[in-house]
């Protein structure tokens, strides 16, 4: 190892990547470019679906596959349980993040070339079993980097969150590109090459992690082992059954994504509250974790139709010329990671300029359900206008909107679960935060059949109200939830 590697002085903070531990570079890199394969595909998922077989997409009715994206989403974070799982009892964070990674790129090259239904079908399945092992596992090897008292936590998951955005803005945008020139399958072929540069690159910064990201924090003793492995096969049989007999349908994906992620969140609730190795004040800080847990649900059900009613929205109702040449609908899920670029980094100077100071956590949460539900009333001025009659100015200040939402929550969420995370739970309870995403994903999928371009006021409103009233109530709750975090803020 050079002289610039070599761990810092225990005494002193390693401050050599902008302020925060250089082993943040490492994982800002892969989750970059992980995120720009994850939204390079997904921004061009949706209309590859329901654009018509001679406009290259498969004809899918526009209900069905928002249903579909939906699903997909939420299953990329109820797989963080399996690859939390892993990782706490049979391989470690670091491993998993590693193997993870590469099957993304393998889920990336079936939906580049495989063609039609059966290429979406494996490539969803590896993209979300990979995206869920290496979220889980990236967020928990982030927070090994810190101390439990470093006050740079919150800001160094804002600047971990930056990168995540830097993939965000460009996928979409060239993967959008390569699509509307060259068609949809050199999009994902993108993707693909984007995710293996994301692996070439953390491959050689690896060696430089803390030993503690390699540490399977709660071993499964090999006695076990027949038994577990027993249950994943027949998990897998059981859903082949499914699917051949007719209940695991596309035009219920949603629904039963949903069902699943909630029955995993309240076993996962059940399993770490009455487990006999945590203390009384970790058990506390569970409690405290589950108000956060409803009104992040509240959150993403919204935020996440970025990437469904609001694709379909762009595609019908925006406004998109520009000097005469009209933006690929993809493009503008770019506008979002445009913000995060802007206003991570603010976010992460007024955390660290306020330090002990700055709102609490279930202050910042009750926030960002507030800010979400506002701008989606911000829909209503231009509801019922006909095709092409919302600005692109004004999508533009309703997604500003979006983005401060997401900075008081998202970020904040990652940084609590691993504050709130018994010693013997912390990737799980990494896992239970992504729980409330996938619940939240899954929900944005099955709203789409909801959604009417001609009478869209009830469902702006409805919605919109929904999201304020929970995160006032969180708001009115702060202090005993505070009670009940035992310390952590």
């Amino acid at each position: 190892m050079s002289s610039t590697d070599a761990a810092p002085d225990r005494h002193a903070p390693d401050t050599r990547f902008f302020g925060q531990p250089r082993a943040l570079a490492h994982l800002f890199g892969v989750e970059m470019w992980e995120r720009f394969s994850f939204y390079g595909m997904q921004g061009i998922l949706l209309i590859y679906l329901y654009f018509s077989v001679t406009e290259g997409g498969l004809g899918i009715r526009e209900a069905v596959a928002g249903g579909i994206v939906g699903a997909y989403g939420g299953s990329v974070y109820l797989s963080t349980i399996l690859g939390a799982w892993l990782a706490d009892r049979l391989f470690g964070s670091e491993r998993v993040l590693f193997v993870s990674a590469i099957v993304i790129v393998a889920g990336h090259l079936s939906l580049a070339l495989i063609p039609g239904v059966a290429g979406v079908a494996v490539g969803l399945i590896l993209i979300a079993l990979g995206s869920g092992g290496l979220k889980a596992n990236a967020t928990s090897v982030v927070g090994t980097l810190y101390a439990a008292e470093d006050t740079r936590r919150d800001a160094g998951f804002s600047l971990f969150y930056l990168g995540i955005n830097l993939g965000a803005f460009f996928g979409p945008i060239l993967t959008g590109w390569l699509q509307s020139t060259a068609g949809f399958h050199w999009g994902f072929g993108l993707a693909a090459v984007g995710m293996t540069l994301g692996l070439i690159q953390y491959s050689f910064g690896r060696k430089h992690l803390p030993a503690a990201a390699h540490e399977v924090r709660n071993p499964l003793p090999r006695s076990r082992y027949p038994l577990f492995a027993l249950i994943g096969v027949g998990a897998v049989a059981l859903i082949v059954v499914l699917v051949l007999v007719g209940v695991v349908r596309a035009d219920n994906l949603a629904v039963l994504v949903i069902l699943g992620s909630l029955v995993a969140a309240i076993a996962y609730f059940a399993v770490i509250l009455s487990s006999r190795h945590i203390e009384p004040a970790e058990r506390s800080r569970v409690w405290a974790f589950v108000p956060l847990f409803i009104t992040s649900v509240a959150f993403w059900s919204l935020y996440q139709q970025q990437f469904t009613v609001l694709t379909v929205y762009s595609d019908k109702r925006l406004d998109r010329m520009l000097f005469g040449w009209e933006m690929p609908v993809p493009w503008v899920q770019s506008i979002n990671p445009i913000f995060i670029i802007v206003l991570s980094g603010v976010f992460a100077a007024v955390w660290t300029r306020m330090g002990a100071r700055q709102p609490s956590t279930p202050v910042k949460f009750a926030l960002g359900a507030i800010v979400m539900g506002a701008a989606f009333l911000m829909f209503l001025p231009f509801a019922g206008g006909g095709e092409g009659s919302t600005p692109l100015l004004a999508i533009a200040g309703i997604l500003l909107l979006f983005t401060v939402a997401e900075l008081l929550l998202s970020p904040i969420g990652l940084s609590a679960a691993t504050k709130l995370a018994p010693a013997r739970f912390q990737t799980q309870m990494v896992a239970l935060f992504f729980l409330s995403v996938a619940l939240g994903t899954a929900i944005s999928g099955w709203l789409v059949r909801f959604y009417d371009p001609t009478n869209e006021v009830p469902y702006f409103s409805i919605l919109g109200g929904i999201a304020i009233v929970v995160g006032v109530g969180l708001w009115l709750s702060a202090k005993p939830v505070l009670a009940l975090m035992r310390g952590v803020r």
